[in-house]
């Protein structure tokens, strides 16, 4: 029998500082170990069964191209309504369970995490291509989504108590949450641990039950995340483990009559397509489709002449070449005033030649972009844009044996050029020049996508009319635009970002849970 655990207040994962020699060591041995697990196969799991199937996914590390991380089984259109069918009979129990019961599965599976901490950053640096502080970034955040949700749920619960109905003479009134049904988990590759288990953890303990298809590039690090909670005691079938081509089985997961929601984080494109779908009722489907999406963005830092310059160019850097920009949340643009917009460009170029690239293994500060398609794309890009603009730094591969892109700075560029307005997904940074603070914002605000974004100035009048008028979901002054931490920065977006989900925020559950209203007349 599983032991239930004490809730105590949640508190943020704690960051490792691997300055520190005995994390370092520590780290290292983790690597070393994770490092002997690579090249193994893995299953499907569908009603809590191993599956195995001859289509394979090849999961390869990004640094290295001829290390294979591991070899996942591939579902087809066929296994997945075996899948749908299974999580849908589970469903009926899984329903039922009581919310401390759910809640507790997603703090033991946090425990767990937790306990292998340098384990699971190991397996972020081999097969998302992360460097040791994102893979335990990533690692710190799929802790917190866990203990955030069971938290998030438990209070759903007791809503009556906390915030009570307007009372009735003779009647009994009562709001519960209940659960919405099957649901498809679409996460991405680029936090294939800190999404995935939030968009998972979610959804299961608001007592869903769930088909899971991660991104192929990172399929195995998903498939260590289901056995993690199946250790911690979820029971079988509550997730169905169902990896594949997007192109194969995602039209058959968002249009099945028996799929209540996607929740899906990834592409506009894939994004609008899974809405579109979503929307065409299916034979014997007796609801709408809910549709949960963040869809990535065009972010940018806006910087006036009153700013303190050091600590805007840093941010620039660091927002931009993050995790290679491989983030939603890449600050891909910088909007200078003209007035010190020399002056910041020096401080950019400069902080990002102090930039080395190289293994993750070895913590590099960059490493490589995750695939081959993303290395062609995302050099396409920075071919455009030294037509759009002036070459600063970087602008081209780097070397090593991996999908390595010196980090590139492209200044001069017009606000309406395609490495301003369209997401490249890489280390490439734009910068445009602005006539005062007013135009700089403008400039932001001209994008299709609408997720982060940041202010530098010292002007409270200033930073005022940006709260107000800087249009994203996530607005920081004079700070970085990336790095949303779990219950601190709720993270979704507006316009082409998505569906302003809220991630890690008090918002976020209702969106697996539907609301009903028991009223007894006494």
């Amino acid at each position: 029998m599983v032991e239930k655990l004490a809730l105590q207040p949640f508190k943020n994962e704690p960051l490792t500082d691997f300055s520190v020699e005995s994390n370092r060591l520590e780290m290292e041995t983790a690597l070393q170990e994770v490092k002997r697990q690579l090249g193994q196969t893995y299953p499907l799991l569908i009603g809590g069964k191993k599956v195995w199937t001859e289509q394979e996914i090849v999961s390869i590390n990004p640094a290295e191209t001829d290390h294979v991380v591991g070899t996942v089984s591939k579902a087809s259109a066929e296994l997945i309504e075996e899948a749908v069918q299974s999580a849908a009979a589970t469903f009926e129990t899984w329903r039922k369970v009581p919310v401390s019961e759910r809640a507790d599965c997603l703090l033991r599976g946090a425990a767990l995490i937790r306990s292998r901490k340098h384990a699971f950053s190991a397996w972020l640096v081999f097969e998302a291509g992360k460097n040791w502080g994102e893979a335990d970034a990533d690692t710190a955040e799929a802790i917190d989504f866990l203990e955030f949700y069971a938290r998030e749920m438990i209070r759903l619960e007791q809503t009556n108590d906390s915030r009570p109905l307007i009372k009735m003479e003779g009647e009994l009134n009562r709001i519960t949450y209940i659960p919405l049904g099957v649901g498809a988990i679409i996460p991405p590759w680029n936090f294939p641990l800190a999404i995935l288990a939030g968009m998972t953890g979610a959804a299961i303990v608001g007592g869903n039950t769930v088909l899971l298809k991660p991104a192929s590039a990172t399929a195995v690090i998903a498939y260590k995340f289901v056995e993690v909670m199946e250790e911690a005691g979820l029971p079988p079938g509550v997730i169905q483990f169902v990896p594949g081509s997007g192109a194969e089985i995602g039209d058959t997961l968002t249009q099945h009559a028996k799929v209540r929601f996607i929740n899906f984080t990834g592409s506009k494109e894939v994004g609008l397509r899974i809405q579109r779908l979503a929307a065409q009722t299916q034979e014997g489907q007796i609801w709408m489709k809910r549709v949960i999406a963040e869809m990535g963005g065009k972010d940018g830092i806006v910087v006036d002449e009153t700013a303190d310059l050091d600590q805007a160019a840093q941010a620039i850097v660091a927002s931009a070449f993050g995790f290679q920009g491989q983030k939603c949340s890449a600050g891909s643009r910088a909007i200078i005033v003209a007035s010190v917009y020399d002056q910041v460009l020096e401080k950019v170029v400069e902080w990002t030649g102090k930039l080395n690239v190289g293994l993750p293994e070895h913590n590099e500060a960059i490493g490589p972009v995750i695939d081959k398609n993303a290395y062609e794309k995302i050099l396409a890009y920075i071919e455009a844009g030294k037509q759009e603009g002036r070459l600063l730094t970087g602008g081209k591969p780097a070397a090593g044996n991996g999908y390595f892109i010196e980090p590139t700075v492209i200044a001069d560029v017009s606000p309406k050029a395609r490495i301003m307005q369209e997401e490249i997904f890489g280390p490439v940074l734009g910068v445009t020049r602005a006539k005062d603070w007013q135009e700089a914002i403008e400039i932001y605000n001209d994008t299709e996508y609408g997720l982060t974004g940041s202010f530098f100035s010292s002007d409270q009048g200033r930073i005022a009319h940006a709260l107000e008028s800087m249009h994203c979901g996530n607005l920081y002054i004079n700070r970085k635009c990336t790095g949303a931490f779990v219950g601190v920065h709720p993270f979704g977006g507006f316009n082409m970002s998505g569906t302003d989900s809220k991630a890690g925020g008090y918002d976020y559950m209702l969106l697996f849970t539907q609301a009903k209203l028991t009223s007894v007349r006494q």
